[in-house]
């Protein structure tokens, strides 16, 4: 089993840059398709990013395409989402989740995935 852990949320204004962490424990997360979702008050909880095991392969929802991007440290066991040019519509609590299939089948359901984190605030202010 994996536990993980989510940080680097805040409050940040329209246009800067943020970058959460997502560390892990118990397992290295080079065992598991490893994602980030978002969840905005009164919404459904949605896809943003996809790293495959490796790190070679990467997927990012058309929402966030060319402003976020993620990435995984196998050292440090953590993966990361850089995000850019924030906008007030990113505002949500930001999730990391665990995904044990293979990346070519990595769902973008989230009750698909095996492991989840507590999540991490980020208001984008405009």
């Amino acid at each position: 089993q994996v536990q993980l852990v989510e940080s680097g949320g805040g409050l940040v204004q329209a246009g800067g840059s943020l970058r959460l962490s997502c560390a892990a424990s118990g397992r290295t997360i080079g065992s598991y398709v490893m994602a980030w979702f978002r969840q905005a008050p009164g919404k459904e909880r949605e896809f943003v990013a996809r790293i495959s095991r490796s790190g070679g392969g990467t997927n990012t929802a058309d929402s966030v395409k060319g402003r976020f991007t993620i990435s995984r440290d196998k050292a440090k066991n953590t993966v990361y989402l850089q995000m850019n040019s924030l906008k007030p519509e990113d505002t949500a609590v930001y999730y990391c989740a665990g995904y044990s299939g293979t990346y070519a089948s990595t769902p973008t359901t989230p009750s698909l995935y095996d492991y989840w984190g507590q999540g991490t605030q980020v208001t984008v202010s405009s």
